[in-house]
């Protein structure tokens, strides 16, 4: 696959045939497919941020893959002593680790990494501070094609968080190549000028009864100032930001509901909506381990690690 390296770092940088390889060959494991390695092939997991889904939900890939999965305390490790993560993942490497599966706070930190000729190791970005987080995004898209079989005309609204959520940059990024239509809402301040290149920025309820896909954010307070915490008001943050049940009733029924969690219920969703028969949240936590399978696969195919090569067919 021409644009898919041993890396998988963004997702905006792949051609949208290599995005249909991976979503196909995410739809194959779950139907079961499986693969051979020739040899025991070792995974490190670094997650420098808290993470209970992805982090979980790689684990999981790892281990249906049949990969040794080493867990790394981010808490005791030598980062915290000073060390670069350049050279962790170099020190982890020479131990015998053929993937890093990363999670760090610094928006883009694997750039210097992945320039590094001496890191062969093979590097996943599991999200970069408020940069990307393009296994989530990659879910998102499987979710998507499995509900409507097409990304082309969609009408997407991402609603919330903007400024902070890397999963709204990722997913805005190749919603836009794929030819959806997009529509941002939330606070004003919250809203950054970049996404006006993917979209249009309205008001919740004039794009509510549009939309096919209406995907929310989690307000993240942890990146916001002392003075916005303080401020913030979840009860007033939902009336006039969040899926209420009176917006929900706006929807075309056809629509669904996308969260890429935690959900803050009562925040940006009504509690009632987080299940409900257009919510496709815990399918998106579903959909996770197979989307994740099918990038390491692919990495462990470009790295002859597999007894027969990939069919994304």
């Amino acid at each position: 696959m021409s644009n898919l390296s041993n890396n998988f770092l963004n997702l905006s940088d792949l051609a949208i045939e290599d995005l249909n390889h991976l979503i196909k060959l995410g739809e194959k494991f779950k139907k079961g497919y499986r693969i051979n390695l020739i040899k025991p092939v070792y995974v490190a997991n670094l997650f420098f941020e808290n993470s209970t889904r992805t982090h979980t939900s790689f684990y999981m890939a790892e281990s249906k893959l049949g990969l040794k999965v080493v867990d790394i305390n981010t808490a005791t490790s030598s980062v915290k002593k000073g060390e670069s993560l350049s050279d962790t993942v170099k020190t982890l490497q020479s131990l015998g680790i053929s993937i890093e599966v990363i999670r760090h706070k610094t928006t883009g930190w694997y750039s210097s990494i992945v320039e590094d000729n001496n890191v062969n190791a093979s590097i996943v970005n599991a999200g970069d501070g408020a940069g990307q987080h393009p296994s989530q995004s990659l879910l998102d898209l499987m979710t998507i094609y499995e509900e409507f079989g097409t990304f082309e005309g969609l009408n997407v609204g991402i609603i919330g968080d903007l400024s902070h959520s890397r999963v709204a940059k990722s997913d805005a990024q190749i919603l836009h190549k794929l030819g959806a239509n997009l529509y941002f809402s939330g606070p004003k301040e919250w809203y950054d000028a970049e996404f006006s290149d993917y979209g249009t920025y309205d008001s919740f309820d004039n794009i509510i009864d549009k939309l096919d896909i209406t995907m929310l954010l989690r307000v993240q307070l942890e990146r916001l100032n002392a003075d916005s915490v303080n401020q913030f008001k979840a009860n007033e943050y939902h009336e006039q930001f969040g899926l209420s049940l009176d917006r929900a009733n706006k929807m075309k029924k056809s629509a669904i509901i996308m969260h890429p969690a935690p959900v803050n219920r009562g925040v940006e969703i009504d509690s009632s909506l987080v299940e409900s028969s257009q919510s496709r949240i815990f399918k998106q936590m579903e959909n996770g381990v197979f989307a994740r399978m099918a990038i390491l696969a692919h990495i462990l195919d470009n790295k002859n690690l597999l007894a027969e090569e990939i069919s994304y067919e």
